[in-house]
């Protein structure tokens, strides 16, 4: 007997349809998706201007990356101010750069969320013979859905320690440190993840 069409009981069936109560959070993600992408073109059409000599601009770059020139001190050392920024630098454009990135990354991990998890807890999408499908979400499930965005996740953390590198002078040594820990602890709890998948599904099993 065939049961794929087997009608569910009154409460399992109720129980089963919540899981559409997570459409409106995957329908969230894609809301601030657009606001990454609005994020990601006000950050490059400033660093444009920027680079043709609006200082306006480059005010608010320098400001949002939280960099500080070349500090002026006293006669006792203090620091007491910081020299004028005129020009778009090497180091702020990196710093920008980075930034960009950053909003890129970020935006591919929100569609390995939106699209994986739609498609493992809420509604298959029926992508099959689409030529734009995503290469994993042919074998996605919870489990690689998990080392994914681990894995992610890691690569966000690793730009955002870079940009601290980069502008280290604005920073002080248990900041950078601490950045450091919890960069190694993201890539320690991936490799975690990564194993207890492995060991919970034996690659003889995946094929």
């Amino acid at each position: 007997m065939n049961n794929s069409n087997k009608a569910l009981r009154p409460l399992p069936n109720v129980i089963f349809m919540s899981r559409w109560l997570q459409l409106p959070l995957y329908l969230g993600l894609i809301l601030a998706q657009a606001v990454y992408v609005f994020q990601f073109w006000t950050e490059l059409v400033h660093l444009v201007e920027a680079a043709f000599g609006n200082q306006d601009a480059l005010s608010m770059l320098v400001k949002s990356i939280g960099y500080k020139a070349t500090p002026i001190k006293d006669a006792a050392g203090a620091v007491i101010g910081y020299e004028p920024i005129a020009k778009l630098n090497e180091t702020i454009l990196m710093l920008v750069v980075l930034g960009l990135i950053d909003v890129v990354m970020i935006s591919n991990l929100l569609i390995m969320v939106i699209v994986g998890g739609y498609e493992t807890f809420v509604s298959r999408m029926h992508l099959e013979g689409h030529p734009d499908q995503p290469e994993w979400l042919s074998h996605v499930n919870a489990s690689v859905l998990k080392v994914k965005l681990a894995t992610a996740i890691i690569g966000i953390s690793s730009i955002h320690l870079l940009k601290t590198f980069i502008n280290a002078d604005n920073y002080t040594e248990k900041v950078l440190l601490w950045q450091t820990l919890i960069h190694v602890a993201f890539l320690f709890s991936a490799l975690a993840i990564a194993a207890a998948d492995r060991l919970m599904h034996p690659v003889s099993e995946k094929h």
